[in-house]
């Protein structure tokens, strides 16, 4: 049984493995990285992208599974690709389970061949609408479509909807399910009070929740509670 520690995104996650830092080139404007009060954090994910080559000397240890970049989006278009392939070289070094999780997965889809054996990818579609709080990822449409071509090469996918945003419940629900994730999370923003979202009502949320679940697991998280409460 592995481990849990705290301060992850995910409670099922042992660990995170963040190699590259600076500002996450997508620009979230509720990207709880952004918000970091401890100086040292606040300084790597401050300022133009950077390879921490210290970082690809970690022992990652055995049996565990790691969240590869839960700070900084590391498939963005502008991180380049010697950093992405160092990153995933190092990884193949342990033994572990590794989630990518990235707006965009397109990325990950092309550089599939060099992701080690046991792996779970995944996005981020917070509605199906668009909004500007979303910053400059690519559009939750081609998120989901590089799921779906990823769960065709056997891959284990997952989409996560956090922070949920106002959505059309036929649309978002159609587009997940065309996705086909093997699960789906759900979570509320962990920012709202510095960052205002346009959040739907508990009715729709639970709405949703039974749909998805007709078609895939849904973990649901504990900060949702605010919302559906």
């Amino acid at each position: 049984m592995m481990n849990k520690t705290k301060g992850n995104m995910y409670d099922w996650i042992a660990e995170s493995f963040n190699p590259i830092g600076g500002v996450c080139p997508h620009k979230c404007r509720y990207c709880f990285a952004q918000n970091f009060r401890f100086p040292s954090l606040k300084e790597k994910y401050s300022g133009s992208p950077r390879l921490y080559e210290k970082e690809l000397k970690r022992n990652l240890g055995k049996d565990k599974f790691w969240f590869v970049g839960s700070c900084i989006d590391i498939f963005a278009e502008l991180i380049p690709s010697n950093w992405i392939h160092e990153t995933l070289k190092h990884c193949k070094k342990f033994d572990n389970r590794y989630l990518f999780q990235s707006k965009n997965p397109g990325r990950i889809y092309e550089l599939r061949a060099f992701l080690p054996p046991d792996v779970v990818v995944g996005t981020t579609v917070e509605t199906n609408r668009s909004y500007p709080e979303m910053g400059d990822a690519p559009g939750v449409k081609d998120r989901a479509w590089a799921i779906f071509q990823l769960g065709i090469y056997g891959y284990e996918t997952c989409i996560t909807i956090e922070p949920i945003m106002d959505f059309d419940i036929d649309m978002l629900a159609g587009m997940i399910k065309a996705a086909r994730p093997k699960f789906v999370n759900i979570g509320s923003s962990t920012t709202i009070s510095k960052v205002p979202l346009p959040e739907p009502p508990s009715g729709k949320i639970k709405e949703l929740i039974t749909e998805l679940k007709k078609c895939t697991e849904v973990k649901i998280k504990s900060n949702l509670k605010r919302l559906t409460s």
